[in-house]
C-alpha cells in the first residue's frame, strides 16, 4: 500500500466513523445524553462535545479555553486539554452540539477529497502540529478516537457495538501495535521473551523483547512462543482502549500464565 493509498484509508475509517456516531447521536432521547459511560467522569453529553471539539480544531475552528477544576478522572495536560470541549459546551443543545461535529467534519472531509498532504510526515495544521503530530499521525488517530467514542455511547445507552466497520478494524489494527511497548516497558519482560496476539478476525502478531529492552513485531510468528493471548475483537480494543468494562477473563492465556495475566492487566495503551 502505498502512502497515499493509506491516508485514504485512514480518511475513510475516520468518515464513516464520522457518520454512524451522528446518526446514532440524533437517535438517543434527551434522557440517553446524562448516561454515565465507563468513562470516568463523562457521560454522553461529555463524550459528544469532546468529539466536536476535537472535529472543530481540525475543521478551522478557533482554539478554545476554559479554566479546568481539579477533578478526580483527570490526571494529565492531555486529560485537561479534552476536558475543555466538554466544559465550554455545557449549555449547549444537543442539536448544537450533533451539528458541529457534522458542519466541522464536513469542512476536514472536503478538504481531504480536494487533496490529501503531499508530505504525510510534515506538522499537521494548527494545535496539533504544536505538539509534534504529522498529517499522518492526526489521521491515523482520528478514525481510533471517533469509532471508540462511538462504542463508549453505545454501551453507555445498552446498543450492540459496531464490530465490522472500517473504523472498529483500524482502530483494533492500530492498538495491536502497542503489544511491543506493554511486554518491553510496561510489563518489564526480560530480553528474548516472546508472544503472540491472536485477536479474531485479525492476522495474529507476534513481539519480542530485543538485547536491548525493546519490544518490537516479528517479521514471522515465534514457533514456541512465551506466550499466546487469544481474544475477540471487542475485549482486545476495550482492554487496550483502557475501558472499564474489559474483561480481562475473556482473554484466553496459553504458555507462561503469570507473564500472559501481566500483559493482559498492562494492555491499556490509550492517554
Amino acid at each position: 500500500m502505498t502512502s497515499t493509498e493509506q491516508l485514504q484509508a485512514y480518511v475513510e475509517a475516520w468518515w464513516t466513523s464520522i457518520k454512524d456516531l451522528i446518526a446514532l447521536l440524533e437517535e438517543l432521547p434527551d434522557s440517553d445524553w446524562s448516561l454515565a459511560t465507563d468513562l470516568p467522569g463523562w457521560d454522553v453529553r461529555a463524550i459528544a462535545s469532546h468529539v466536536a471539539h476535537l472535529e472543530g480544531l481540525t475543521g478551522g475552528a478557533e482554539h478554545e479555553e476554559a479554566d479546568v477544576p481539579e477533578l478526580a478522572h483527570i490526571k494529565s495536560p492531555m486529560g485537561q486539554f479534552t476536558e475543555i470541549g466538554v466544559l465550554t459546551r455545557r449549555d449547549a443543545d444537543r442539536a448544537g452540539i450533533v451539528d458541529e461535529i457534522r458542519r466541522y467534519a464536513s469542512v476536514r472531509h472536503d478538504e481531504l477529497l480536494a487533496g490529501l498532504p503531499d508530505d504525510p510526515e510534515a506538522p499537521s495544521p494548527g494545535l496539533f502540529g504544536a505538539i509534534g503530530w504529522s498529517h499522518a499521525k492526526l489521521l491515523r488517530n482520528r478514525p481510533l478516537d471517533v469509532w471508540l467514542h462511538e462504542q463508549d455511547i453505545r454501551r453507555a445507552t445498552g446498543r450492540p457495538a459496531h464490530l465490522d466497520t472500517a473504523g472498529a478494524v483500524h482502530t483494533a489494527e492500530y492498538l495491536l501495535e502497542g503489544i511491543g511497548f506493554v511486554l518491553a516497558k510496561k510489563v518489564g519482560a526480560a530480553p528474548g521473551t516472546t508472544v503472540v496476539v491472536e485477536v479474531e478476525g485479525h492476522a495474529p502478531r507476534g513481539f519480542a523483547v530485543s538485547e536491548g529492552g525493546k519490544g518490537a513485531p516479528l517479521p514471522e510468528l515465534p514457533s514456541d512462543p512465551t506466550v499466546t493471548l487469544t481474544t475477540d475483537r471487542e475485549t482486545y480494543v476495550l482492554l487496550a482502549g483502557g475501558r472499564a468494562s474489559g474483561d480481562p477473563a475473556k482473554v484466553k492465556i496459553d504458555g507462561d500464565a503469570d507473564l500472559g495475566a501481566q500483559v493482559v492487566a498492562n494492555l491499556n495503551i490509550t492517554p
